[in-house]
């Protein structure tokens, strides 16, 4: 495989995960509204730091301990709280009316409790290690295309990263401004609708996360 091929192969890889609805897809298209077209650059930034630090670890040997059970059920568990907390964390916005697509008086009357959230980049860095999926992933598909790059040395680890996390970005960054650009046409009852779809989404996945994760735990 040469570096086009590598490249272009894990960009439509990154680019087919990427558009699978998930938390990360979730939380963006929450937090668009209040903060920007920035949100899903952001959340990529915190994505592909993670991402780095274990492609990074994958060429210097990691891959025995990623593919442990042990190490897939605690992330499951902890994963599934973690989502949990963002699904009950946007339930309640929505529900008590504390966000809006008007960024008037009312949207700075809650500015102290929107400083609260975190950082997208945060999130991304969080929702990327709590998800037990994106470890399957990268202790299968990702171990094997790591493998593939080294053979072309440092330059190829560097043609598969960079095709793989600019699909991600190019992605979020399309639905960011989507939302983004679409604001002022959405009413408020309509947007808190989808808040509201979105946290029942994540306490969803939260709970699979968390089962899951504690059956392979009491499995060993």
């Amino acid at each position: 495989m040469d570096y086009v091929t590598l490249f272009t192969t894990a960009f439509i890889v990154g680019f087919s995960g990427a558009m699978m609805p998930g938390p990360m897809l979730t939380v963006t298209i929450s937090e668009t509204p209040r903060r920007g077209f920035w949100v899903g650059p952001q959340m990529v930034l915190g994505h592909s730091i993670v991402e780095l630090l274990l492609v990074v670890c994958l060429a210097g040997g990691f891959t025995y301990y990623l593919q442990q059970p042990i190490v897939i059920g605690s992330i499951g568990l902890v994963g599934g709280v973690v989502l949990l907390w963002f699904g009950w964390g946007i339930y309640k916005s929505a529900k008590s009316g504390d966000v809006s697509l008007d960024f008037s008086e009312k949207e700075t009357n809650t500015a102290s409790t929107n400083k609260k959230l975190m950082h997208p980049w945060v999130s991304g860095v969080i929702l990327s290690l709590t998800n037990p999926y994106w470890s399957l992933w990268w202790a299968t598909v990702g171990v094997s295309y790591v493998i593939v790059a080294m053979n072309l040395g440092v330059t190829g680890l560097i043609m598969f990263f960079t095709g793989h996390i600019l699909a991600d970005l190019l992605w979020y960054a399309l639905v960011s401004f989507i939302v983004d650009s679409g604001r002022n046409l959405i009413s408020d009852k309509i947007y808190l609708g989808v808040l509201k779809l979105c946290a029942a989404f994540l306490v969803v996945l939260g709970c699979w996360f968390s089962y899951d994760g504690f059956q392979k735990l009491t499995l060993l």
